[in-house]
């Protein structure tokens, strides 16, 4: 895809003033040898109420329920939780733990956290949230900003990556924001995270769009689709609506790589019961 001078120069301008919007198969981690199962990770943002406080701990944890990779965000202490980007993946590499993604803010100082993740060796760099852009032109232009962004996280060793919300499967002026996105990406920059659950959110058919958009959802959030007194919340793997068995077996036949447990509520358990319960499930599941 050819960039204007204008778009390079707005992306640009736009990387450099620090806006905040408030894959490489080869480093896949594996199940250890006893394991009999697929392997599978954690969002840590699942524990955001309680990692703050011990994250070494609170991640040790992680790493015994049967958890092999784990997704990092931006907590108060950063990506790496204080330990420094060599100093986490050692950590993680004496649990047997691969960070494999990051959810971060991809528009502020996101050369030098593309860099840190080039170093250990971090396969992804995702953009977790954009916000409805309410217009397709500026969905358009998000898309420019995406291939810029897939452009120098490529030229580090390290993919960029979109993880979607309910909003982009929407439709706006007779249009589906996340068609845009997909088509208006160039697949050699830009890669995406498939939220299962935003997804379904939306009334939209996960395993539909995985195969419409064959090898461009390399990685996903595995999280459950439930209600509590009526409202819709994410719950419990397999105590919701959503039949991951059938999406994430389509996943793996369409470029799936990495399937990563998420959950935002917990009506009636604790965020460690909670992670506990899904690794046990995604264990079963074995995808």
């Amino acid at each position: 895809m050819k960039y204007s001078r204008r778009s390079f120069l707005k992306t640009s301008g736009a990387l450099a003033s620090g806006l905040a919007l408030g894959s490489l198969p080869f480093l896949k981690s594996c199940a250890s040898p006893e394991a009999s199962y697929a392997p599978f990770g954690l969002q840590l943002y699942t524990l955001r109420d309680v990692i703050g406080d011990d994250p070494e701990g609170i991640i040790r944890q992680v790493s015994e329920f049967g958890y092999n990779q784990i997704e990092s965000y931006e907590g108060r202490q950063g990506i790496f939780w204080g330990m420094g980007n060599t100093g986490f993946k050692q950590f993680l590499d004496d649990l047997g733990l691969t960070m494999v993604s990051t959810h971060a803010n991809v528009f502020q100082n996101y050369e030098q956290k593309v860099e840190q993740l080039a170093e250990i060796g971090v396969p992804y760099i995702v953009c977790p949230f954009i916000g409805d852009q309410g217009s397709i032109d500026a969905y358009k232009e998000m898309a420019e900003t995406f291939n810029r962004l897939g452009e120098i996280a490529n030229n580090a060793g390290v993919k960029f990556a979109y993880h979607n919300h309910a909003y982009t499967f929407e439709e706006l002026e007779g249009e589906i924001p996340q068609a845009v996105l997909m088509d208006e990406t160039d697949p050699n920059l830009v890669e995406y995270q498939m939220d299962i659950y935003w997804v379904v959110a939306a009334d939209a058919d996960p395993s539909e769009w995985i195969r419409r958009y064959s090898n461009r959802f390399t990685l996903s959030h595995v999280k459950d689709y439930g209600y509590n007194n009526g409202s819709a919340e994410s719950v419990i793997l397999g105590t919701g609506s959503i039949d991951f068995a059938s999406i994430l077996q389509t996943g793996r036949e369409n470029g799936m790589v990495y399937n990563l447990v998420e959950q935002e509520a917990y009506t009636g358990t604790t965020p460690i019961d909670a992670v506990r319960e899904n690794a046990a499930y995604m264990k079963e599941l074995n995808i």
